[in-house]
C-alpha cells in the first residue's frame, strides 16, 4: 500500500501518517513555515469575537499567530508529543481526533485550522464546527502551498520519484498551484456545503509570497512533509543527500514561491444540536 493515498479526499483516513508529525516536534516547529499576518488580521476581523478553536493546532506555529493577535485560544490535537510542545508555548491544548472531540457545550468565534483541515473527515468535521460556532463565526482551513523554483522542482520531482516513488510527486516544471490545492479546496467545500445551511458560501482567500531557503534550511524541513516519516532511516538518508546534492548543483539555495490559501465560511444559522449523529449534520431550522 502507498504511504500516501493518490486522491486528496481519502486523506483522513490515513491515521497512521497524519499521527506521525509528532516524532519530531521540535523540528516541525523550527522547520515549517508561518502564515501571512494579513491573512490572521483577516480572520481575526471577520470574527465576532476573539475565542479561537484551532483544529490540529501541531506544534502551535497558527495557535501562536493568533494568540499575538490578541486571541484566546484552545487547541485540539490528535498527537500528544504536539500537545505538549504547544503547551510549554502557554496555549491550552486538548487531545483528541477532532471528530471525536467533546466540546463539552463551549463555543467559538472563529474555527481554524493550518495545514491540518485534509485529515478531519470532511462532512463530520464541518458539522462539529459549526455545532461549537456561535451565529457570525468563523470557519477558515488554510494551507501553505510551495513550488521551488523551476530547475529545482524539476530536479526534486525527478530525485523523489526514483528514490521514494511512494511519496506524494509535488514537484514538476510548470506545475500550477492551483493543481496542488485544489482538490484541499474542494474537499474542504463539498464538507461546508454538506452542513445544510449552517455556513455561508465558501470563499477563497490567496496569499502570495516568496522566501529563499539555504540547502541546510531545505534539508531541515523536508521531513517534516506526510509520509517521510515512515520512510526507512537509510531511504530518508539517501533521499537528503539527494536533495542536498541537487541544491549545491543550483548554487547553494533555491527561491520558493508560496501560496496561503484558506477556505472561509460564516456561520449564519444558529447552533447545531450539541449531539447529531457522527458525521449527519441536523437542520439547524429544526430548533
Amino acid at each position: 500500500m502507498p504511504i500516501l493515498p493518490e486522491s486528496a479526499s481519502e486523506l483522513h483516513r490515513y491515521r497512521d501518517v497524519a499521527e506521525s508529525f509528532g516524532i519530531d516536534a521540535e523540528r516541525y516547529d523550527r522547520a515549517r513555515p508561518t502564515y501571512p499576518a494579513d491573512l490572521v488580521q483577516r480572520i481575526v476581523a471577520a470574527s465576532p469575537g476573539r475565542d479561537v478553536l484551532d483544529v490540529g493546532i501541531g506544534t502551535g506555529i497558527s495557535g501562536r499567530l493568533f494568540q499575538a493577535a490578541g486571541c484566546t485560544v484552545l487547541g485540539v490535537e490528535v498527537d500528544e508529543r504536539m500537545a505538549e510542545f504547544v503547551r510549554r508555548a502557554g496555549i491550552e491544548v486538548e487531545v483528541s481526533k477532532f471528530e471525536d472531540w467533546d466540546p463539552a457545550g463551549r463555543t467559538f468565534d472563529a474555527v481554524i485550522a493550518a495545514q491540518a483541515w485534509h485529515w478531519v473527515d470532511p462532512i463530520a468535521g464541518a458539522a462539529k464546527a459549526a455545532r461549537v460556532l456561535r451565529p457570525g463565526g468563523v470557519f477558515a482551513a488554510f494551507w501553505n502551498v510551495h513550488l521551488p523554483e523551476p530547475d529545482a522542482a524539476e530536479a526534486f520531482g525527478e530525485i523523489t520519484h526514483r528514490l521514494a516513488p511512494e511519496l506524494p510527486q509535488f514537484y514538476r516544471r510548470g506545475m500550477g498551484h492551483d493543481r496542488t490545492f485544489s482538490a484541499y479546496r474542494d474537499k474542504t467545500e463539498q464538507g461546508l456545503r454538506a452542513a445544510g445551511h449552517a455556513f455561508g458560501e465558501p470563499e477563497t482567500w490567496l496569499f502570495d509570497w516568496d522566501t529563499t531557503y539555504t540547502r541546510d534550511g531545505w534539508l531541515d524541513v523536508v521531513p517534516t512533509h506526510g509520509g517521510f516519516a515512515q520512510l526507512p532511516p537509510e531511504r530518508t538518508a539517501e533521499l537528503l543527500a539527494a536533495l542536498g546534492a541537487a541544491i549545491d548543483e543550483l548554487g547553494g539555495s533555491i527561491e520558493v514561491h508560496f501560496t496561503t490559501v484558506a477556505v472561509t465560511a460564516k456561520m449564519t444559522a444558529t447552533r447545531f444540536p450539541s449531539s447529531p449523529v457522527r458525521g449527519e449534520p441536523e437542520d439547524p431550522s429544526a430548533e
